[in-house]
C-alpha cells in the first residue's frame, strides 16, 4: 500500500505511528525442567523454545469495539424457532445450547449475573511456507469471538486475528520416536497456550466494563470456547492416545458403537486413581499431560473440540478414505493393468466436466501428489458420475450418502428437519460403506475421522452451524497472515519481519474501519466538490433549507449483463458480493441475421406476443404466427450475464449475496465456444427442481420495441427431465436435450428475469468409456443425457433437491 503523498518508507512511518489496532508482539521462552539422564542429554532437553504472542485480552477488546461488526454480533445467547412449525434453528454460534448453558452458569453467580458472555474461539494449525528452500514450518495461533456471526468470521473481516506463533521443537533423528520427547512436545503446546491466555483469566470470573462496536458499554465475562483443530491436533489437545476419540470413550476397534462422553471431571478422577499404563490401554488417556483448559474456569477440552468439516469429512473420509479405497478395489478386482486403464477413464470423465464458475479443473485427472483442501472440495463436485459403472452400485450409494452429509452440515442454518436428514444420510453411509469390507478392500472401518460423523448432530446443537468453526477458516487465514508475509520478507530471520507485517496490516485494517465510520473514505473534499457539479449539477432545496442532490438519470437503471473479460478463469468466474451493482460490456449487432439462426425472426415474434400479453390466459402457442408482432430492428449482443443470488452457505459477502458469471461466447479464452447452462423458473406451483427447467444459453441480447420498452433476453435450448424424480443411485436429476419433431433444436427466447442462476450438467457415462481426446468444452455437444449437478455448490444442492 502506498499512501498518497508519501513514499514507501513514509507510508510505513505513518502506519507505525498510528495507535489504531496496535497490539505489540511479546515473547517468552520455555524449556524442559524434568529429570535428565546421566551423561549426554538429548538436544530437546537443552534447547530453549521461544513463543511469540500478542495480548489476547487487547485483541478481544479491539474486536468487541470494532464498529464494522455492528449488526453482525450477538451479545447474548438466543434460541430461534420457525414460525410455521416451531422447529429450532441453529445458525450462528450464540444460537447453540453451549453458549446458553454457559450463560446459565454465569447467571448463578451474583458477581457475574447479568454480564454479557464472550466465548474465546481458538484455532491453530501448522503450515509450511516453502519446501523448495528447506522445510520452513510455522505454527500460527488464531483467535476469534463466538459473538460475531458465522458469515463475518468466514469472511474474516478482522474477526479472526493472529495472536501467536507457537514453538516447533526439533531434535536429532535418533530421538524423534522417544516417548519422552513426544510427551514433551505435547506439554510444551499446552504450557504455551496457558501462558498466552493468562491475561484473560481474571475476566473469566470478574466482569469488566468494555466499549462495544455499537458505542455502548457492557459488563463482559470471558470464557474459553471451541478449539478449531484437525484430528492430529485434537489428539494433542485432549491429551489422548492416537486412534481414540477425544469426545467419547469408544474403543478404537469399535468406534462407531459409541461410548460414554469424556469430561474434565471424569478424566481427572481417572488420573488420580488409576495407573498410567491402564489409562493408556483402556481409556486412551496420557496421564502425564495436563490440558491447558484445566487452568481456566468452566473449560473442558473434551467438550470444546470443534467439528472440522475440512479434515474430518472432505480431506479425511472422502479423499483419504473412500477415493483411495476405490483405487484399491479396482486393483483387487481387475488387477493392476486393467485397474490403471479404468482409473484413466475415471480421470478422463473428471476432466470432461463442462466449465462452471468456481470449478477447479483437473485436466490430467486426479493423479497428482500434492492435494490441497480446495482440490478435495473440487473433486467432490464431479466425482460421483465419474465412478458410476466402474464400481458396485453400493459404492456409489456410499459416496452419495457421504456427499449429502457433507453438504447438509455446511448449511448456513440447520433445523430439526435438517438434523433428521443428516441422521438419515449418516445411516445410509454406514450401511453402504460395508461394501468396502465385503469386497476385501478395507476390513477395518473403525477410523477416527469417520467416527467423528456421529458427533455432528450434538455439535450442531451445541455450537450452531459448523461452517463457522471449520478449519478452512484458519487455513485460508494462513495466506494473509503467514505465507504472504513470509514471501515479502528477506527470508533472513523471517519471523521478526512477519510479525511486523501482521502488526502493520492490523493497523491499516483498524484505520480503514475508523476512517469509514467517520466518513473519511468517500473521496477528498475537492473530489466531492467536483462530483457535486459534474455528476449531479442540479440542486433543489428540501424543507429544511439544505441542498439535496438530484439523482443522475444516467445511473437510474441497472444493467442485467456482466462485464466480459478474457482474464476470467473458471475458479475466478464467481465471487462474494457486498453490493448488487452489475456492469455490462456490450457488443452491438446491426441485425439479427448476424446470429445465423434462421428461426430467430419467428422466435422473437413469439417472445414479443408472450411479453405484451403476459396477463392473458393463453400464450403464443395458442395463436397463429401472423397475430404475433414482428421486429426487424437492431439488437445488442452480450457475452455474459451476472447472476446475483442469496447463498449464505457458500462463500459469500456478509449479506449472504453471491455472484457468478454465465458465459455465452463464440471463443472462450481464445479457444472453442462456451455456452453455459442455467436454471429457469417455469412453474411457481411446485418447489425445487419441479418448479424449474434447465436450458443451454446460446445468446444474451437486448432490443427496444416500438413501445419503447427494452427487453433483456436469452436465446436458449431446452432440456427435458428424463424422469419426474431424482436418480436413486446418484441422488441427482437427469435431463436430456430437447428437439422438435423435425429433429431441429427446441429453441426459445426467454426474458432474463426468468433465469435463476447457472446450472452445471455432468454427462451420464454409464459403462461407456470416454473417447480419448474429448475436451471439456465438447461434453455438452457430444452427450445427450446429463445429471443436474446438485453438488457443484451448496446453493445448487438446496435448489436441485
Amino acid at each position: 500500500m502506498i499512501l498518497q503523498g508519501f513514499g514507501t518508507s513514509g507510508a510505513l512511518y505513518v502506519i507505525d505511528a498510528t495507535p489504531l489496532g496496535d497490539v505489540a508482539w511479546e515473547s517468552f521462552s520455555l524449556k524442559y525442567n524434568g529429570d535428565k539422564p546421566a551423561g549426554e542429554c538429548p538436544l530437546w532437553m537443552e534447547q530453549s523454545h521461544e513463543v511469540w504472542f500478542r495480548d489476547p485480552h487487547t485483541v478481544v477488546k479491539n474486536m468487541l469495539a470494532n464498529p464494522d461488526f455492528k449488526g453482525g454480533i450477538d451479545y447474548m445467547p438466543y434460541r430461534e424457532f420457525q414460525e410455521k412449525d416451531e422447529q429450532c434453528r441453529y445458525k450462528d454460534f450464540m444460537s447453540g445450547d453451549w453458549a446458553w448453558q454457559q450463560a446459565d452458569q454465569i447467571a448463578q453467580d451474583p458477581q457475574t449475573h447479568g454480564a454479557a458472555f464472550v466465548p474465546i474461539i481458538v484455532g491453530s494449525d501448522k503450515t509450511t511456507v516453502s519446501v523448495a528452500t528447506g522445510q520452513n514450518d510455522y505454527y500460527p495461533l488464531y483467535l476469534s469471538i463466538g459473538n460475531v456471526h458465522n458469515n463475518v468470521r468466514r469472511a474474516h473481516r478482522n474477526a479472526l486475528a493472529l495472536v501467536g506463533f507457537l514453538a516447533i521443537p526439533k531434535t536429532e533423528k535418533r530421538n524423534t520416536d522417544e516417548l519422552g520427547y513426544r510427551k514433551f512436545k505435547k506439554q510444551l503446546f499446552h504450557s504455551s497456550l496457558s501462558r498466552i491466555f493468562a491475561n484473560l483469566k481474571p475476566g473469566m470470573t470478574t466482569p469488566e466494563v468494555t466499549r462495544c462496536g455499537d458505542r455502548h458499554y457492557r459488563r463482559i465475562i470471558y470464557g474459553l470456547g471451541p478449539y478449531i483443530a484437525d484430528y492430529e491436533e485434537q489428539v494433542v489437545l485432549a491429551c489422548m492416545v492416537k486412534d481414540w476419540c477425544g469426545r467419547c470413550l469408544a474403543f478404537p476397534s469399535s468406534l462407531d458403537e459409541g461410548g460414554v462422553s469424556r469430561s474434565r471431571e471424569h478424566t481427572d478422577a481417572l488420573v488420580d486413581s488409576i495407573d498410567f499404563g491402564i489409562l493408556w490401554d483402556e481409556y486412551g488417556i496420557i496421564g502425564e499431560l495436563v490440558p491447558f483448559t484445566n487452568d481456566f474456569p468452566r473449560a473442558d477440552i473434551h467438550e470444546l473440540l470443534a467439528p472440522d468439516i475440512l479434515h474430518q469429512l472432505i480431506k479425511g473420509t472422502f479423499k483419504d478414505h473412500l477415493v483411495e479405497w476405490v483405487g484399491q478395489y479396482l486393483e483387487l478386482t481387475h488387477g493392476k493393468t486393467r485397474a490403471k486403464a479404468i482409473l484413466d477413464d475415471i480421470d478422463r470423465r473428471i476432466a470432461s466436466a463442462p466449465p462452471f464458475p468456481g470449478l477447479r479443473r483437473f485436466p490430467q485427472g486426479r493423479g497428482f501428489s500434492q492435494w490441497t483442501g480446495d482440490d478435495s472440495k473440487a473433486l467432490m463436485k464431479v466425482y460421483l458420475p465419474a465412478i458410476e459403472g466402474h464400481v458396485p452400485d453400493d459404492m456409489v450409494r456410499a459416496f452419495r450418502a457421504l456427499l449429502e452429509f457433507c453438504y447438509i452440515v455446511r448449511a448456513n442454518v440447520v433445523t430439526d428437519d435438517t438434523l433428521a436428514a443428516l441422521k438419515d444420510a449418516l445411516g445410509r453411509f454406514h450401511t453402504y460403506r460395508t461394501i468396502f469390507q465385503t469386497t476385501g478392500v478395507h476390513f477395518d472401518i473403525s477410523l477416527p475421522r469417520q467416527h467423528s460423523l456421529i458427533h455432528y448432530e450434538l455439535l450442531i446443537r451445541m455450537f450452531g452451524a459448523p461452517n463457522g468453526l471449520c478449519s478452512s477458516i484458519t487455513e485460508s487465514k494462513h495466506i494473509k497472515a503467514v505465507k504472504q508475509p513470509w514471501r515479502r520478507s528477506s527470508k533472513y530471520n523471517a519471523l521478526s519481519q512477519m510479525l511486523l507485517t501482521n502488526q502493520r496490516l492490523d493497523k491499516v485494517a483498524a484505520a480503514r474501519v475508523d476512517f469509514t465510520t467517520h466518513g473519511m473514505l468517500k473521496g477528498s473534499c475537492a473530489f466531492s466538490y467536483y462530483n457535486s457539479f459534474v455528476e449531479n449539477p442540479s440542486y433543489i432545496d428540501n424543507d429544511d433549507g439544505d441542498p439535496e442532490v438530484q439523482p443522475n438519470p444516467a445511473h437510474a437503471g441497472s444493467n442485467p449483463f456482466a462485464i466480459e473479460s478474457d482474464d476470467f478463469d473458471d475458479v475466478e468466474d464467481q465471487g462474494v458480493v457486498d453490493d448488487v451493482d452489475v456492469i455490462a460490456d456490450v457488443q452491438l449487432a446491426r441485425t439479427f441475421h448476424e446470429l445465423d439462426i434462421p428461426s430467430f425472426p419467428t422466435l422473437i415474434r413469439l417472445f414479443l406476443y408472450d411479453q405484451i400479453h403476459a396477463d392473458n390466459h393463453h400464450s403464443s402457442a395458442d395463436v397463429p404466427l401472423r397475430n404475433c408482432p414482428s421486429y426487424t430492428g437492431p439488437i445488442k449482443i452480450f457475452h455474459s450475464a451476472a447472476a446475483t443470488f442469496i447463498a449464505p452457505s457458500d462463500p459469500s459477502g456478509i449479506t449472504g449475496m453471491r455472484r457468478e458469471h454465465i458465459r455465452v461466447v463464440p471463443s472462450w479464452r481464445k479457444g472453442s465456444a462456451r455456452f453455459d447452462c442455467a436454471f429457469v423458473n417455469t412453474d411457481n406451483r411446485h418447489d425445487g427442481m419441479l418448479s424449474m427447467d434447465v436450458v443451454r444459453i446460446f445468446c444474451f441480447f437486448s432490443f427496444t420495441f416500438t413501445n419503447s420498452h427494452t427487453y433483456p433476453c436469452a436465446l436458449v435450448q431446452w432440456f427435458h427431465r428424463i424422469a419426474e424424480e431424482r436418480d436413486e443411485l446418484t441422488g441427482m436429476w437427469m435431463v436430456a436435450l430437447s428437439f422438435n419433431e423435425d429433429g431441429s433444436r427446441d429453441l426459445s427466447i426467454i426474458h432474463i428475469d426468468s433465469i435463476i442462476r447457472g446450472a452445471h450438467l455432468l454427462p451420464i457415462f454409464g459403462t461407456q468409456l470416454v473417447p480419448r481426446g474429448l475436451r471439456f468444452y465438447d461434453s455438452l455437444d457430444v452427450y445427450r443425457g446429463f445429471y443436474v449437478n446438485r453438488f457443484i455448490d451448496h446453493h445448487a444442492f438446496e435448489l436441485a433437491s
